[in-house]
Order: structure tokens, then C-alpha cells, then sequence
């Protein structure tokens, strides 16, 4: 075969849903022994385009060409057949089988099947590309990184040369993010052909030798990565150019809001999730949770926002004269009307939070409908508040009387963070508010956040990337394991440091 044919070509590739085109006459080249970076904002189509290469969807119209044939792929098992195998956000894992059993399960090979025959055919694809995970362990007791590999490995198992990753380092730490890229390197050397999408723009520098960019459904063009930088992807993207800079304005009169004492939480099945958790929450800047996914981030928000049953411990809102009000013991709605807002995104975005079945602006009145308004006098409220977040986040919808559930999963999350951001609270907590959002929705709400800092807000804002966190918080805590392992000054942290320190490496020093 020639070198020069691509492992897969795209052609006039055109998927709709309703009135919204996913994707509009697509073209694009995949190549063996490369690393290509899909890029493109939320809702520009890109995970849509690989779920019809990975079988997922079928296109309305163009064609599909596996190593200069066309074929036709109506499902996962077909994707699997011309060995192309997709690795989603969310893993498909049986959680009480072990590795060995996941990777196995549903092949119909001849005669009964033999585990020690199936460990031994895992064991030497680990050994090839360097994966480290025990083929016997069950995945409950895996971490989110081991987890990972488990996919991979069992498209891998599969025969699959052509692998596409959707947003793979999204819950890993940095230290699980290089040992991801070093494994995927070796992959790459041994020719196979490799798609991500990603939204964090220095590992697609780091890793991509080449990048293509779709922008609204359209493919827009594609480079080679040595040849080009962070802001010329971004700009491709968005179409204009966009600042990359994250402000990080001077806490003004900082004063504390929120104090935590030997704060202890259990989950219901009696599992220790935070452990004597003590430190401050302050006016007027932003304090970043860093830790591992499950280390607690969830329940310490929950906990805060009276949502979280708590075992042991102290949290005292303060007011500007300094009394301390105990909030262990009120109700969320009291809580809420102090003006503590919990602004938390799901990995179910439309499970907890929204209703997919409603329209933009009835989804707004969830929230005066908690503040005790009437849902047939206020309607007006709610649909001036749903136009002001699709103005000011640049909410991608035909118009706010759009079901929810019509929306990209980034778009989604805008009218969350967006709903949260606009109840004016004094204490703003925030989890995973940028996941899995473009690099120009992401700034957006990082000058949204900001801006509420400026007017003495106190935001608590947990993210998974560190390099955000660095730049975007003023001080951050570290969780490991459900306690804290230290604090530091997000203007002088190392990442390397606070990521040891997210895995119980690192020292449990006071920075800050």
C-alpha cells in the first residue's frame, strides 16, 4: 500500500439533527504513524464526526475510505472490523469484573474462553506500548487513569489501528497525563494512526504532529503542529482573534467568608471521603480545590452548600462584621438565601442541574422558582435571564426556546455556569466549570468568575487542569485522599509540586 494513502479519508461527510447541522461536508485525511488533534469550539461538530467514523452515528451523506476503500459503517462492531476504535469521555466499564474479564467481554471467539490464554495476549500488549495495569484487578478498585487503560487496551484487543481519543486527560493528573502521552507516542511509532480531541491547547503542541480544525460544522483547515502556536489554532477556530491571557486581578480587602474546622464526611455506604478538612474561604478571591478525581471535591462542595450530610466538624459563614453563623444543620434553600451558590457541573450535565426536555428560559425559572416566586407570574424574569446568558456567553442556540437537550454538552454547561453566576451570590462555588468546554467558552467564564472576585465575591473553583488553576487562583488547596495535603500561592506554585502533592508525593507544606 502507499504511503501517501490515508489510513482514512472523510469525504463530503454531512450529519443533521432537526434544524442543526452537525456537520457540514466534511473533509479530512487520517494517516498511519501520526498523531492528529481535532480541534474546534463546542458544538463545531467534532465528536459528532468521529462517532460516525466510529459507527455510533451514519452519515446523511459522503463517503468513508479505509485505506483507499470505501466502506460503510452502520455500527461499533463494523467500526471494529476496519479496526477503528473510539475511547469515549465516560468509560464503558463492568465495575465488579476485572480487567481481563471487561476487555473480553462480548467477543465471540471459538471454544470456551480462556482468561489465562486472554492475560497472557494483555500482558504482551502492555508490555509493547507500556501500560501498567493488573489484567486480574476489578476496575472498582482502579484509579480514573487505570480505568483509561483498560479501554485502550481493549480496543487495542481488539485489532484496532486507527484510534480516536475523546478528551483523554480530562481527569488525569500531570504526572497520568505524560505516562498517557509516552504510551501513545509508542503507539504512534509503531504506525498506527491516532485522533484526538482535545481542548487544552498545550498538549496538542505538545503531542500532535498535525492539527484540523472544524469551526460550526465546517472544516476550516489543518497544519502541521510544529508550524503553528496556541493563538493561531484558537483564532482558526473562533474565526477572530482571541486574547489567551487569564487575568488574575489583586485580591481587594480580602476578608474571610468561609471557615472550614476538622470538616469530616462519609459517604452513605460509610466511606471516608473527607478527613478533619480545615482552612479559609475569602472574600474577593478565587480559592482552586486541586485533587485527584473522587479525592472529596464533590462532598466538600456539597458539604458547604448543605447538601452534604456531615459527620464531624465546623462550617461557619462570616459575616463583614466578622460573626460566624454555623451552616452545619440549615437547609439548602436557607444556605442558598445567605447567598451561598453552588454552581456545580455533573459529568451528567443534563442529570443534575438541567431538564433536557425543557427550553433555555423555563430552565432559568428553576432557579426563581427555589426563591419562592410563583412559575405562572415570573416568566418574564427567567426569559430576560436565558437572553442575557446566550448574549454574554455566546450560548450557540437557534433561540432561548430551544429544548435543552438540542444543545452541544458545552452549551449546556454555559446556561448552568451562566444561571449560577447570575443569582448575585456572596459565595460562588464552582466544580469543573470549564470541563470539556472550548478554549474560547473557557476564558469567557474565567473573566465571568473574575469580574464576581472584583465585586467581593468569594469563589471556591475546582478544575482538573492544573495550568488553569495555576493561572486563575489565588491560593489553592490541595486534596489527596480526602485530606488536605497542603496550601499554596497560585502566583508562585510549581505544577509539578502540587501535582505530587495530589498524589500523596509531595509534602503537606503551608504556602499561603
Amino acid at each position: 500500500m502507499d504511503k501517501m494513502t490515508p489510513a482514512v479519508a472523510l469525504r463530503g461527510i454531512t450529519k443533521t439533527f432537526g434544524p442543526v447541522v452537525a456537520n457540514d461536508h466534511v473533509d479530512l485525511d487520517i494517516f498511519r504513524g501520526e498523531i492528529l488533534a481535532l480541534l474546534g469550539e463546542n458544538g463545531s461538530g467534532k465528536t459528532t464526526l468521529m462517532n460516525m467514523l466510529s459507527g455510533i452515528y451514519y452519515p446523511d451523506e459522503g463517503q468513508i475510505f479505509i485505506d483507499g476503500e470505501e466502506v460503510t459503517i452502520r455500527s461499533p462492531k463494523d467500526a471494529f472490523d476496519h479496526g477503528i476504535g473510539m475511547i469515549h469521555q465516560h468509560f464503558k466499564l463492568v465495575d465488579v469484573l476485572t480487567a481481563t474479564e471487561n476487555i473480553i467481554l462480548g467477543l465471540k471467539e471459538k471454544g470456551r474462553l480462556d482468561l489465562k490464554a486472554a492475560e497472557k495476549r494483555i500482558r504482551e500488549i502492555c508490555d509493547a506500548y507500556g501500560f501498567v495495569i493488573d489484567p486480574s484487578q476489578k476496575i472498582y478498585e482502579m484509579s480514573v487513569s487505570q480505568k483509561q487503560t483498560v479501554e485502550i487496551v481493549k480496543v487495542l484487543y481488539r485489532g484496532a489501528d486507527i484510534l480516536i481519543l475523546d478528551e483523554p486527560t480530562a481527569v488525569l493528573t500531570p504526572q497520568e497525563t505524560d505516562r498517557l502521552f509516552a504510551v501513545l507516542r509508542s503507539m504512534r511509532a509503531d504506525g498506527k494512526a491516532i485522533i484526538i480531541i482535545t481542548h487544552k491547547m498545550h498538549e496538542v503542541l505538545d503531542l500532535s504532529d498535525r492539527v484540523a480544525v472544524l469551526r460550526k460544522g465546517q472544516y476550516i483547515g489543518q497544519m502541521a503542529t510544529r508550524d503553528t502556536n496556541a493563538q493561531e489554532m484558537t483564532d482558526m477556530m473562533v474565526g477572530r482573534s482571541v486574547s489567551l491571557n487569564i487575568r488574575r486581578p489583586e485580591p481587594v480587602d480580602p476578608k474571610p467568608r468561609i471557615l472550614l474546622e476538622g470538616l469530616t464526611v462519609r459517604s452513605p455506604e460509610g466511606i471516608l471521603k473527607l478527613e478533619d478538612v480545615s482552612f479559609e474561604v475569602r472574600s474577593g478571591e478565587i480559592l482552586g480545590i486541586a485533587g485527584i478525581s473522587g479525592c472529596g471535591q464533590k462532598e466538600l462542595l456539597e458539604a458547604i452548600a448543605g447538601l452534604q450530610k456531615v459527620e464531624a466538624g465546623h462550617i461557619y459563614y462570616v459575616e463583614d462584621n466578622g460573626e460566624k453563623e454555623e451552616l452545619i444543620g440549615k437547609d439548602p434553600l436557607e444556605i442558598q438565601k445567605m447567598g451561598v451558590s453552588l454552581s456545580f457541573v455533573p459529568e451528567d450535565r443534563l442529570g443534575m442541574g438541567l431538564v433536557a426536555n425543557m427550553d433555555l428560559s423555563d430552565n432559568m425559572m428553576l432557579r426563581s422558582f427555589r426563591e419562592g416566586h410563583s412559575v405562572f407570574t415570573d416568566r418574564k424574569h427567567p426569559h430576560e435571564l436565558a437572553e442575557r446568558v446566550v448574549d454574554e456567553l455566546e450560548v450557540n442556540t437557534p433561540s432561548v426556546s430551544t429544548i435543552v437537550r438540542r444543545l452541544s454538552g458545552g452549551n449546556v454547561q454555559k446556561v448552568l455556569v451562566g444561571r449560577e453566576i447570575a443569582s448575585a451570590p456572596r459565595v460562588l462555588l464552582t466544580a469543573y466549570a470549564v470541563r470539556g468546554l472550548d478554549i474560547n467558552s473557557s476564558y469567557t467564564i474565567y473573566d465571568l468568575l473574575n469580574r464576581q472576585k472584583e465585586a467581593g465575591v468569594a469563589v471556591v473553583y475546582v478544575g482538573e487542569d492544573l495550568d488553569v488553576l495555576l493561572e486563575l487562583a489565588d491560593r489553592i488547596v490541595v486534596l489527596c485522599g480526602g485530606k488536605v495535603s497542603g496550601t499554596v500561592d497560585g502566583r508562585t506554585a510549581d505544577k509539578n509540586e502540587v501535582g505530587l502533592m495530589m498524589t500523596r508525593l509531595g509534602g503537606g507544606t503551608e504556602r499561603a
